[in-house]
């Protein structure tokens, strides 16, 4: 089954921004050959971009707060275990207090690396990293895996609170919705949402041999999804067939 997201406001859209980044630039860190690790610093540049943000830190601290409060809220019910309640209680509380102790806006010092600037202002330029614009980086990247993975490690590090917390947010928000089984009739489905109810993200999922693309579009109030059909040329047609898929609604 292929997975799609869709988010209801754009603090959501920012989350998952930065956890598809995040991802990302864990995977080509990991890995050893030096264009891998241009594409992770590739990808810290656009984490900087992202996590620049001015009310982002904010954000994530008011959503840790608020998960504290609903769960506090669970407290009592003889269906919840204590335990379990108080070890997640613990697990918002310190990823509020290790984002909470970051000053400024995440990873705000890296501005001061002249290297990294530099790369940076270069790596926009197609081929604007070539040796003969960046001799420096183009001797870094003739440095052992090992101590340009420590370099790597070394920069991203402001980003960890950030990271994990997004992490956790976005685990708790998926875990809110239940899956139920959907079909789009004429390769159409237009749902009204329940009143008093906020919902934040949308997940579809669709198997992927119906050779289905969905189109997602969503408010506060309706959900509309078109089912799309990709041809040998690559053109998307919308299909008139009926489709089967699971979709969840996450509050």
């Amino acid at each position: 089954m292929i997975l799609y997201e869709y988010p209801f406001n754009e603090r959501i859209r920012t989350y998952l921004r930065l956890q598809q980044l995040f991802n990302r630039f864990g995977q080509l860190m990991a890995r050893s050959e030096a264009v891998d690790h241009h594409f992770a610093l590739t990808t810290l540049f656009e984490i900087i971009e992202v996590a620049s943000r001015s009310e982002l830190k904010s954000d994530v601290l008011k959503d840790l707060e608020r998960q504290k409060q609903l769960y506090n809220g669970y407290r009592g019910n003889p269906a919840i275990s204590e335990q379990a309640l108080d070890g997640l209680i613990a697990q918002l509380d310190e990823h509020f207090e290790a984002l909470n102790e970051v000053s400024g806006k995440i990873g705000m010092g890296l501005s001061d690396n002249d290297f990294l600037m530099s790369l940076r202002s270069r790596v926009v330029i197609p081929g604007g990293t070539c040796e003969f614009d960046l001799p420096a980086y183009h001797a870094w990247q003739h440095h052992d895996a090992s101590s340009r993975s420590a370099d790597l490690s070394l920069w991203s590090a402001p980003f960890v609170p950030l990271a994990q917390t997004i992490q956790l947010l976005l685990k708790m928000l998926r875990e809110s919705g239940a899956s139920q089984k959907v079909m789009a009739t004429a390769g159409q489905l237009q749902q009204n949402l329940p009143q008093g109810r906020t919902f934040q993200l949308l997940r579809l999922k669709i198997d992927p041999a119906l050779n289905i693309t969905p189109e997602i579009s969503c408010n506060r109030l309706l959900v509309v999804i078109r089912m799309m059909q990709q041809q040998s040329d690559g053109r998307l047609v919308a299909t008139a067939e009926d489709v089967p898929f699971e979709m969840s609604l996450c509050a």
